[in-house]
């Protein structure tokens, strides 16, 4: 009698594939990402969206294992996106992927509740490196981010740490970059879920900590910061 044959391992084909869900408001940007992430073997696109709201309802139809999602978006600030995403799927990983500086934005959305963060400008290998870190239940940040949490954490001076902009709360800097883009405070807030009395307040509050004296001076700061910044 021959002896049974012995069955072979399952192949690297074989294996599941990590569900990412692409949020990004650029249609070529979304099919670049796609294309990078569907060569790979161990991950697929379960679903792409183009804003926030079309992202939930892709969430009504699949379980992604990560969200992979851009910062500026039509329709909701990212960092209330996350906060959203967090609220309704505690357990998703979302890794941000944006052009906008990493000092000043990655610690704003890792409290938010990403559990990672990368510039668009890092590449594609960095890029598919830091999606399987936060598949692997780690967090990922650049080595100038890393350096500059364990200097808050020591108590440390951080590096590049001389804005004022960063003693803005989440909310009144989100109600900044909304002021500085040039809208009203009831287009703010709309856009924020807010009332136009809770956005007097925190302009107040930002002129305060800015050391600007008036709303006028307050919009000319604003819009000087958000022309500095990459637009996506």
């Amino acid at each position: 009698m021959k002896p049974p044959a012995k069955s072979s391992p399952p192949s690297a084909a074989a294996a599941p594939r990590h569900g990412i869900l692409i949020v990004d408001d650029h249609p070529f940007m979304r099919a670049g990402l796609a294309q990078l992430i569907e060569r790979q073997a161990d991950l697929r696109v379960c679903g792409e969206a183009g804003n926030p709201t079309e992202a939930f309802t892709a969430l009504a139809k699949t379980t992604p294992a990560l969200v992979l999602t851009d910062l500026t978006m039509p329709g909701r600030s990212g960092l209330e996106f996350i906060r959203d995403l967090q609220a309704a799927r505690a357990e998703l990983a979302v890794l941000v992927l944006s052009m906008h500086d990493e000092l000043v934005f990655a610690e704003r959305a890792l409290r938010a509740g990403a559990r990672g963060y990368i510039m668009k400008e890092a590449g594609g290998e960095n890029l598919l490196a830091a999606i399987r870190q936060v598949l692997r239940g780690e967090r990922y940040v650049s080595p100038r981010v890393a350096d500059r949490i364990l200097d808050n954490v020591s108590s440390r001076r951080p590096r590049g740490s001389n804005s004022p902009i960063e003693k803005l709360t989440d909310r009144e800097f989100e109600v900044f970059q909304h002021i500085g883009l040039g809208l009203s405070t009831k287009e703010i807030a709309g856009q924020l879920n807010l009332s136009s009395k809770t956005v007097d307040v925190h302009r107040g509050h930002i002129k305060e900590k800015l050391a600007l004296k008036d709303v006028t001076a307050l919009v000319r700061h604003a819009m000087r910061w958000v022309e500095t910044r990459p637009v996506e």
